[in-house]
């Protein structure tokens, strides 16, 4: 039997490595995740990613604000009426201007209650007239409706419920605010006046202390809800006293005119 040469043995071991070598690098890898990011693949997002945050897409609420529709002419007087709305809806209705004088005066301190009520019900100018009252119901519908279209236009002012807040629409607007007058002595008892700022206007008075007891409940009940109004719509202490009301009308506008200073004129 012969035996294999070295030589022969070395030359084989050599080819079949080369051979092996060969094959290796023959084969190619599946997947290479560094050669996919190397040549800028962008890797996959995930479900939230591609979502994006909760909620982002959802409309934001809009802010509190007064808007006060356009004066209406009637045969008996002016109507104005001004809206608070929050989150686009009416949450409070008020005549800022209203027939006065005579009968006028009956007649308003009837309808206009019944009418701003109706108004923050109906979230809408379609109300019913208030019998007796047809004219001031009539001007009242006018200028709310007025102020709906006002409202639809994004023209609402000031601050949020409770006075204490900036506008939520971002514009800057001063803050609303409430300024309580000073004691007025009178002789028939203290008067004491509340108001509400906003933008520089007085958007709400009230009188948080008069003179009761006996005739005076019923001067007060006459004469108050005219002095209201009529600071409001003058905007300042320069209002007409009430007839038979007079000793009221006075405190009335001292304690106004206390709190208009602190509110800053």
């Amino acid at each position: 039997m012969r035996k294999s040469h070295p030589i022969r043995r070395a030359v084989l071991a050599g080819a079949a490595t080369v051979s092996g070598i060969v094959l290796l690098l023959s084969l190619k890898p599946a997947s290479d995740p560094a050669a996919a990011s190397a040549a800028g693949a962008a890797p996959q997002q995930t479900a939230a990613a591609q979502e994006g945050p909760q909620g982002g897409s959802g409309a934001q609420k809009t802010g509190t604000g007064t808007v006060t529709g356009d004066v209406a002419a009637t045969q008996y007087g002016n109507v104005q009426v001004r809206l608070t709305v929050s989150d686009g809806k009416i949450v409070k209705a008020e005549a800022v201007q209203a027939p006065k004088g005579g009968l006028s005066d009956q007649k308003t301190a009837l309808a206009v209650p019944k009418l701003n009520q109706e108004a923050v019900a109906a979230q809408s100018a379609k109300i019913d007239a208030v019998s007796g009252a047809t004219y001031t119901s009539g001007g009242y519908t006018k200028s709310l409706q007025s102020a709906l279209d006002k409202v639809k236009s994004g023209a609402a002012k000031g601050g949020s419920a409770g006075g204490s807040s900036s506008s939520g629409s971002g514009s800057g607007a001063a803050q609303a605010r409430t300024v309580t007058g000073k004691v007025a002595e009178t002789q028939y008892g203290p008067v004491q006046v509340r108001i509400t700022v906003s933008g520089g206007k007085v958007t709400k008075a009230e009188a948080v202390q008069a003179p009761k007891g006996g005739i005076s409940d019923q001067k007060t009940a006459l004469a108050v809800p005219k002095l209201n109004q009529e600071a409001v719509a003058a905007g300042s202490a320069k209002i007409d006293s009430v007839s038979g009301a007079t000793y009221t009308s006075d405190g009335y506008k001292q304690s106004l005119q206390s709190a208009l200073d602190q509110a800053g004129g």
